[in-house]
């Protein structure tokens, strides 16, 4: 429609500027001139920051063509659209995974079931191709899996009752080419969870305890083919073995492959943004992860009767909670309250001594800083985990550098530490998140850690390991630059949680290229954009969100899993409507026209080169 230009195109702008952006588009297609204005660069800037509320010192990103676009990412491309709910599980749906190519995800369940689910069906819908049962193995449920790299095997993790009952779990691999099981591992405490380290090889954890509030957990490298090997050949190795004090535990490990960090899928300076924050002192010295090289962590060897008389003892003890997934604080704390109920606290403070002073003396020196320059074309590959060192609640991130020569089982089973003074591997490097961490998650170019925690009290001073500060219910997503190894950004806020030190459990958190998602306790998930640090959406269930997950194929597919027992399929508005647009008929074609167009073409250019 033409309409005849009564208003300046600068008057016409200040009107637009106080219209919300939908009237602005519907306006938009009254005439050209109003089209034209409404599809204004510096218009769109205004409401962009206005409409997400974004400080107007946050850059554009990078990669935005205009903010036109760019207000249109943010509002149509978030999987924020409830397109299905799949209900087979028939309890607490605890964890979520993605294949790598996307076309399958895994599910786990208390109902102590992995189900595999194809997500490349034709009419767009999502449907289960098959479903395992883990109790003929004595599991009481299913709480991990993940999927190897190039997508042939499954690691499924979960709670091991046992004939003791006792709080270890196991780790399962699984061919998905056959659906047969290839080999299971002992991993305690369960919320070690597992990990794959590459195609072929995957990571456990066992833990001992040598005191009353003195562990030391061991990391070993399992090979998954394990009832093929040949008896020559091994098929287990240790990688490390470190010290546990205060009543922690190493759990929650996780592998990250640091050759991919030359092309962040963030494209953010965050180093920049950070720097010009802490000059302006606009950082609490509380909220920010301090990072510091730790030189003491190591124990006393323990032989194989020493770990009968303690498996015995913890067979009296320990109990697997059937509530729901407990965060690590209740896997090993019964063997703590049990031996602390006739010690002294002065004994107790002596053996958190003597177990610091065995550690400096027994364990070996730290590898080189992990954020000094090495060889540009060198792959580094860390291992991650949450740890601690004045409670028992897990408030550090460990981080150990994986070497080349630890990629396989071959060669020493052991290793010829046994027969060296420094027998016990100290920390690369320690986060302390001032905080209870209840999540973990990588960016998929894994520069970059999310950390979910629930913060301690500023100034804080823990005198007694076993009465740890007490929680905020506000769950804080902290960015950590794996670079670097700094805390580059604000802490992300909206989940929360209401569980007491604890009853903490694990809430997993998925990161896209550019969203990053979390369940909460308060019966929502949660997304964020990566790089404006704003909450854009928040999907409801009718109880705790322990899980999500980005589909790796499209970030605009997400998936939840909740406590009621449903896992929910999210879809962004802009791929509902392609999907409810009716397909275009294919326009039919002249055969005759076109073989005599063919043929007219093929005549002249004979003509062209003098030929008949």
């Amino acid at each position: 429609m033409e309409c005849v230009p009564v208003l300046p195109d600068s008057l016409v702008l200040e009107i637009f500027l106080r219209l919300p952006h939908d009237a602005v588009l519907k306006a938009g297609l009254t005439c050209r001139q109003w089209l034209a204005v409404s599809r204004d660069e510096f218009l769109w800037r205004e409401l962009f920051y206005s409409y997400y509320r974004i400080p107007r010192s946050v850059p554009r990103h990078p990669a935005a063509v205009s903010w036109y676009r760019e207000f249109r990412r943010l509002f149509d491309c978030i999987p924020c659209v409830e397109v299905q709910t799949l209900r087979e599980h028939t309890d607490q749906v605890l964890h979520l995974a993605f294949s790598h190519r996307g076309h399958r995800f895994s599910s786990c369940s208390k109902d102590c079931t992995v189900k595999l689910w194809d997500t490349e069906r034709q009419d767009g819908n999502i449907s289960m191709v098959h479903s395992s049962s883990m109790r003929q193995f004595n599991w009481g449920y299913t709480q991990f899996s993940q999927f190897n790299a190039d997508d042939t095997l499954l690691l499924v993790s979960g709670v091991y009752l046992g004939p003791h009952h006792s709080s270890s779990g196991e780790i399962a691999v699984i061919s998905l080419e056959n659906y047969t099981l290839l080999s299971r591992v002992r991993n305690k405490p369960y919320d070690v969870f597992g990990c794959w380290l590459n195609e072929t090889h995957l990571i456990s954890g066992n833990l001992h305890w040598i005191g009353n509030m003195t562990s030391c957990s061991v990391l070993w490298l399992n090979k998954a083919f394990q009832d093929v090997e040949s008896e020559n050949v091994n098929v287990v190795k240790r990688l490390f073995k470190i010290q546990n004090i205060n009543a922690s535990t190493i759990r929650t490990v996780m592998v990250a492959h640091c050759r991919r960090h030359d092309n962040p899928d963030l494209l953010l300076d965050y180093e920049a943004q950070s720097q010009a924050r802490r000059m302006k002192g606009q950082q609490q010295q509380h909220h920010q992860p301090l990072l510091f090289d730790l030189g003491t962590s190591g124990s006393e060897e323990e032989d194989e009767e020493e770990e009968d008389k303690e498996r015995q003892k913890e067979a009296r003890c320990h109990g697997v909670s059937s509530a729901r997934i407990s965060q690590p604080t209740i896997s090993g704390l019964e063997q703590v309250i049990q031996s602390r109920k006739n010690v002294e606290p002065s004994e107790l403070e002596i053996e958190t001594q003597v177990a610091q002073m065995m550690g400096r003396v027994y364990t070996k020196a730290p590898a080189s800083s992990l954020i000094e320059p090495s060889d540009p074309d060198e792959d580094k590959t860390y291992l991650l985990f949450t740890t601690g060192s004045l409670t028992y609640s897990p408030h550090q991130i460990g981080i150990k550098r994986i070497k080349p020569d630890q990629m396989t089982t071959s060669g020493p089973v052991l290793g010829e530490e046994r027969s060296s003074d420094e027998f016990f591997d100290s920390l690369d490097h320690v986060i302390d998140i001032h905080g209870h961490i209840i999540g973990m998650g990588l960016s998929p170019d894994h520069r970059y850690l999310y950390v979910n925690s629930r913060a301690w009290p500023a100034g804080c001073v823990i005198s007694d390991p076993m009465s740890p500060p007490p929680i905020a219910e506000e769950i804080d997503l902290h960015v950590i630059d794996l670079k670097s190894l700094r805390e580059e950004r604000r802490s992300l806020r909206a989940h929360r949680a209401f569980t007491p030190n604890d009853e903490c459990f694990f809430i997993f958190l998925d990161v896209s290229r550019d969203f990053v998602a979390s369940g909460a306790e308060d019966k929502h998930g949660y997304i964020w954009d990566r790089h404006y640090n704003i909450c854009l959406a928040r999907l409801a269930h009718d109880d705790v969100v322990n899980s999500v997950a980005f589909s790796p194929a499209d970030q605009e597919l997400l998936l939840s899993a909740s406590d009621d027992s449903t896992i929910k399929v999210w879809r962004s508005p802009r791929m509902v409507r392609l999907s409810q647009t009716p397909s275009r008929p294919p326009r039919p074609r002249n055969l005759l026209s076109s073989w005599m167009s063919r043929n007219k073409n093929s005549t002249s250019a004979g003509s062209v080169n003098g030929k008949p």
